[in-house]
């Protein structure tokens, strides 16, 4: 559904889903303590970011408080991740079925909005610590570039062009983006991140 005001980002979200699905089905037991491009995260306590990040936007769709979970996902088996991101991002597709769920306010840490503009805010999140994933991973599956184009136009619409990491933007300041860079690249850059070096 796309109206005049915004457009919906159901679809977009389920298509990364189903990305950050298959990047986490190839998650092996000896890359959980491997470095992410999230210094303060190994992939272990990414994989636990993202599921905890899914869940919460679950209860956001749900009609809760999206301020009152945590985004963490403890006592996950290091076997278990796959099978914890599908069970919660299932929940999260049928909490946002309903249309009125696009226009009715809904609680995030970063404030009261619309839904569409939540969920918005949480592909950009889903598709950047997918990104984060496979950085970590080697790249091990080729990523949605229209994913990366969608998340990138929410992160400039949404974060400063300048700004301080700080408890209120928990991104990094934007940095730029080499020469030819690709969509996530471009996202990557513009949330503060830098690529993993590989010697």
């Amino acid at each position: 559904m796309t109206t005049t005001a915004f457009t919906d980002p159901r679809p977009v979200y389920a298509r990364a889903t189903e990305q950050a699905a298959a990047l986490i089905k190839t998650v092996r037991p000896e890359d959980l303590t491997g470095p992410t491009p999230c210094s303060e995260f190994d992939v272990r306590a990414l994989l636990g970011h993202i599921v905890g990040g899914t869940r919460r936007i679950a209860v956001v769709g749900e009609g809760g408080d999206g301020t009152a979970v945590e985004p963490t996902a403890p006592g996950v088996p290091d076997d278990g991740w796959a099978a914890a991101y599908d069970e919660v991002r299932v929940r999260v597709l049928k909490a946002w079925e309903s249309d009125e769920r696009m226009t009715s306010p809904v609680r995030v840490p970063w404030g009261e909005v619309p839904g569409h503009g939540a969920l918005s805010g949480y592909v950009m999140e889903l598709v950047t610590h997918t990104w984060d994933l496979a950085e970590s991973l080697g790249h091990p599956l080729e990523l949605d570039p229209e994913l990366a184009e969608f998340a990138l136009a929410t992160a400039r619409k949404v974060l400063p062009d300048s700004r301080p990491r700080d408890a209120e933007t928990p991104f990094d300041t934007r940095r730029e983006a080499p020469t030819g860079a690709d969509a996530y690249g471009e996202l990557a850059a513009w949330l503060g991140r830098t690529p993993l070096s590989r010697a």
